[in-house]
């Protein structure tokens, strides 16, 4: 039997790995060395066991001071999933939850773990002494909630753990908060020596032209439910699931509870495992839906936000995207939940819908994460937008629509060697458009037996036309999104009129 990932933490990893005590040793050197009241920021990725590390911190800590410890998370689940670690560690450990509204036994534990607006409305409340809290531990750092209560611990060792040390707010860079940043072992590293699983990306190109950013910088869920909920993007996560990840344990993040529901109707329809889960899901049902999960082997598991953090479920074999993000801190953290290497799982999947990968890099790259830290802002900006992503797409017809017309000898049309040729000749450029359909009609008239089935092969050509009209716009250099979205209309009602006229001449030939 596969023991599961908290089973694991919480029985064999007291043993603490060379990397593990070689961060350790520099925390406690910072410590040592450094003002009471220093502010250190440490980086590990999901997986490297960050809670293993600042759970051994708490102990050592203890046994040879005379203080407190507060732990901070941002949600209850990570309260949980922290105090049992620290049980573990032996380290009697008292949760401070929505629940706990008096304090009487405080002077019993010497380590709290407490949610950021419980603690506020404790301390407020002064039913907490917090004069001899000697190190305060910040779990997932990179979130800005925690700064409300920086000034209550002045007199403290504040130590930020995190996975990217990127704030969650721009205007709120890490480096105000903390004067220091020691970076673990990367990513590729710990898969070397055998540590996380190896991931293998499979990127489809996806067009985000439509994608607006809201005030968090990041897409909005609106416009991200617009695109992805649409039947071409439904397909196109479907085809990529039944290639490259059928049958595997896979988890499905979305922007959006209408996508993730539409996504689950899509899968189910196909004959496949699925279940759906949001934040609106009750405790109950959730509860049910992970133990689904974690016992059925070829389970998806469609998702809003809610299992980036505070879920972890080891044996998941494919993550896939289906959103585009601007965040490098959610890229990883979905990434992560795929990463958890077990005796039987060495390998994961990605499956990238949102041009991720091609905007922060794979999930393995080197990352220099000093100067992320340093210079957020300069990062942020030399990121690649979606418009530069784009124009390196080239698109690639798929086996099944390729099948459709196999009686053709030659499916592919050069936009870009057309518009020299005619420009060469001082034709019109629409000349260009012209020949396009002209071929596209030859594909569907050469493919069908009837009128009505050559037009309706047309159809199956949409991404095709797209890209065609996308390179011959940009061949064009000063043409509007209005004109591109015009142009792809006419291209589709025009090419409908010219199989119409094609298969009527060969037929009138034939007579």
């Amino acid at each position: 039997m596969i023991k599961t990932d908290c089973e694991i933490e919480l029985h064999e990893r007291k043993t603490l790995y060379d990397y593990q005590s070689r961060d350790i040793n520099a925390i406690f050197d910072r410590m040592d060395n450094t003002p009471h009241n220093y502010h250190l920021l440490y980086q590990l990725p999901t997986g490297g066991g960050k809670t293993v590390i600042f759970s051994e911190i708490v102990r050592r800590y203890l046994e040879n001071h005379n203080k407190k410890v507060v732990v901070l998370t941002h949600r209850i689940e990570l309260c949980k999933q922290t105090s049992k670690m620290l049980d573990s560690f032996e380290v009697k450990n008292k949760i401070i939850n929505s629940k706990v509204k008096e304090l009487p036994d405080q002077n019993e534990y010497s380590c709290f773990v407490a949610m950021v607006e419980t603690l506020k409305n404790r301390l407020n409340d002064e039913k907490l002494q917090i004069e001899n809290v000697g190190l305060v531990i910040i779990d997932e750092a990179h979130y800005n909630s925690f700064r409300k209560l920086l000034s209550s611990f002045k007199n403290s060792f504040i130590l930020g753990v995190t996975a990217t040390p990127l704030s969650s707010n721009i205007n709120l860079p890490m480096y105000e908060n903390y004067k220091e940043l020691i970076v673990g072992d990367p990513i590729n590293k710990l898969i070397q020596n055998g540590f996380l699983a190896k991931a293998t990306t499979y990127s489809y190109d996806v067009s985000l032209s439509s994608l607006k950013v809201g005030i968090t910088g990041d897409y909005t869920v609106k416009s991200s439910e617009e695109l992805y909920s649409q039947l071409d993007m439904q397909s196109k996560l479907l085809h990529a699931y039944e290639e490259k990840a059928k049958g595997k344990k896979t988890l499905i993040f979305n922007n959006g509870i209408n996508t993730s529901l539409y996504v689950h109707d899509t899968f189910k329809k196909a004959g496949i495992a699925v279940r759906h889960l949001d934040n609106t899901t009750n405790a109950e049902e959730r509860k049910a839906i992970l133990k689904w999960f974690k016992h059925t082997p070829d389970a998806v598991l469609t998702s809003v936000g809610i299992l980036t953090t505070g879920f972890d479920e080891p044996t998941v074999e494919c993550i896939i995207i289906n959103r585009a993000t601007k965040s490098l801190t959610l890229y990883f953290q979905m990434i992560g939940r795929g990463s958890r290497r077990l005796p039987n799982k060495t390998d994961f999947s990605i499956i990238d819908l949102g041009n991720n990968a091609a905007r922060f890099g794979l999930w393995n790259d080197p990352i220099d994460w000093q100067h992320i830290f340093k210079s957020p802002e300069y990062y942020l900006e030399n990121l690649r937008s979606d418009a530069d992503i784009e124009i390196n797409f080239r698109y690639e017809m798929s086996s099944e629509v390729r099948e459709l017309f196999k009686n053709s000898t030659t499916l592919d049309f050069d936009i870009e060697e057309e518009f020299k040729q005619v420009l060469s000749k001082n034709l019109r450029p629409k000349v260009v458009i012209d020949k396009s359909i002209d071929q596209h009609a030859e594909m569907c008239v050469d493919n069908s037996e009837s009128l009505n089935e050559a037009k309706n092969l047309a159809k199956h050509l949409s991404e095709d036309i797209e890209y065609r009209v996308k390179i011959f716009t940009r061949c064009l250099a000063n043409s509007t999104k209005n004109y591109r979205e015009w142009l792809i209309d006419d291209y589709k009602t025009r090419l409908q009129l010219a199989v119409g006229k094609l298969f009527r001449e060969r037929l009138f030939a034939e007579d």
